[in-house]
């Protein structure tokens, strides 16, 4: 349709070229920029800032199940690396290495960590002693270095940012527990936090994390039909205890080899939001991590008072914890625009066909706009809670909507639905359809031609020349 265009051209569509849309719209919304060391990225403040709300969320949940955050080294000796054979060879190939100190080469080379399950158990070899120890459920935040050959933004770098738990237990089933309740965790947060739907599921023993008994992975349909792992979760089983020594003495006073996990998400699900929820026009982000929620937009801020309001509701925490943003001099950015109703509804009103002409430098300062939508009252609304309409999403549902709209001259237009426009639900019937044709095509048509059209469309499906329609509409 002519109506349905593109509000940024500098974005290419993702039905004409994905990856390359996919870059567009981490540049456009400045999520990120390269840097100079090649296949790494400069996380720019609203990128970094998506990333701040995942980990206070996630680190959250963590905590209720009893994770303590530490820190480990960003070495790893070699000898120390090498101790468990499966794992040193998976990553052997990704591994960048420290060979000299200052102006000295080392006795020994240094690995940067592409993971830390070795500082962990040489860690917990020293550290775990009786059953009492147990179990050891520690987690850390952290960035990690890989050297990838293939780089691209958030999906793949060389360096990048992530979350590692590593757990010791008694028993082997606690380990399969304590696997699974983090394989979950992850897929709950997806869906009720970024409301991205997930699949569970165990990988094959040929894609799993080396050194591994079981991985267990979330994995998330793309706009191009692709999946993408999202999260893993890893049984090490007594592997990685029996290769580092890691022992305990057990209730009967007998030595016992502990049995570990280890589970970690990465910034790599900041691509996963954009590729699930991003569209042509850019970024589109959960409420629940997007760095702006609500803005605060002062109506004739020269009255005495009204600013000091905005101020104080800026000031204010609501009850869904939203992070307001204020303006007094128009829009700095297109994100900003986007997310405000003044602006969005004056872009409409002045021209009513969207397009790249809304977004343009010049339209988010444009006086004409902002003095339109300073005359725009936003009131009451009834909250609608992401994780109750995502699963509502899942049966079908839809929540209620309902628009008024009051003119200064006392009209009044209401409008609502409780269902998308293209669910089942909304849709008309044949004959709702024929007749609703009818009161359109009216000022247009002649009584003839009118029943004409109308009884071919009642009769489309057994219609035999389509073509004849239009034959009719252009007598």
């Amino acid at each position: 349709m002519a109506d349905n265009k593109k509000m940024v051209e500098a974005i290419t569509s993702m039905d004409e070229d994905f990856a390359q849309w996919y870059t567009d719209v981490v540049k456009k919304a400045e999520l990120c920029d390269y840097a100079s060391v090649k296949g790494c990225m400069v996380i720019k403040p609203a990128g970094y800032a998506i990333w701040e709300n995942i980990q206070k969320e996630m680190d959250r949940r963590f905590k209720e199940t009893g994770v303590q955050n530490v820190y480990m080294p960003i070495f790893i000796p070699e000898s120390l690396l090498e101790k468990e054979k499966d794992h040193v060879e998976g990553f052997a190939p990704e591994v960048a290495w420290v060979t000299h100190g200052g102006l000295e080469e080392l006795q020994e080379r240094m690995c940067v960590r592409p993971t830390s399950e070795t500082l962990f158990c040489d860690f917990y070899a020293k550290d775990i002693h009786s059953y009492r120890d147990l179990p050891r459920v520690y987690n850390q935040w952290c960035s990690v270095v890989r050297w990838e050959k293939t780089t691209r933004p958030f999906l793949r770098s060389r360096e990048f940012l992530w979350q590692e738990g590593h757990t010791a237990h008694a028993s082997a089933e606690e380990a399969e527990a304590r696997t699974i309740q983090m394989l979950n965790l992850y897929a709950d947060f997806c869906e009720e936090v970024l409301a991205i739907p997930v699949i569970k599921g165990q990988k094959t023993d040929k894609e799993k994390f080396a050194g591994a008994e079981a991985t267990y992975t979330i994995e998330s349909l793309m706009h191009d039909g692709k999946a993408l792992q999202s999260g893993t979760s890893h049984n090490f089983g007594d592997g990685f205890a029996k290769a580092f020594d890691i022992q305990f003495t057990d209730k009967d006073n007998t030595l016992k080899y502990v049995h570990q996990t280890s589970w970690g998400v990465s910034t790599r699900i900041i691509g996963a939001i954009i590729m699930v929820h991003g569209d042509d026009n850019g970024l589109v982000l959960p409420p629940r991590i997007a760095p702006v929620q609500i803005m605060v937009v002062p109506v004739q801020q020269q009255k005495e008072g009204v600013l000091d309001k905005a101020y104080e509701l800026k000031e204010r925490n609501p009850p869904t914890a939203g992070r307001m943003y204020y303006s007094p001099e128009g829009f700095n950015s297109l994100t900003q625009a986007q997310f405000s109703a003044p602006f969005m509804l004056a872009a409409y009103l002045l021209n009513p066909v969207p397009g790249p002409s809304w977004f343009d430098s010049s339209k988010l300062t444009d006086p004409d706009i902002l003095e339109l939508a300073g005359r725009i009252h936003g009131g009451n609304s009834e909250p609608h809670y992401l994780n109750q309409c995502f699963k509502g999403f899942q049966k079908g549902e839809f929540p209620m909507k309902k628009l008024t709209i009051r003119t200064k001259d006392g009209k009044v237009f209401e409008a609502s639905m409780d269902c998308h426009p293209g669910h089942p639900k909304n849709m008309m019937s044949h004959k709702e359809f024929v007749e609703r044709f009818k009161v359109e095509a009216a000022p247009v048509l002649s009584g003839a031609q009118l029943e004409t059209v109308s009884d071919a469309l009642a009769g489309l499906e057994t219609c035999v020349d389509i073509a004849g329609i239009s034959k009719m509409l252009c007598k």
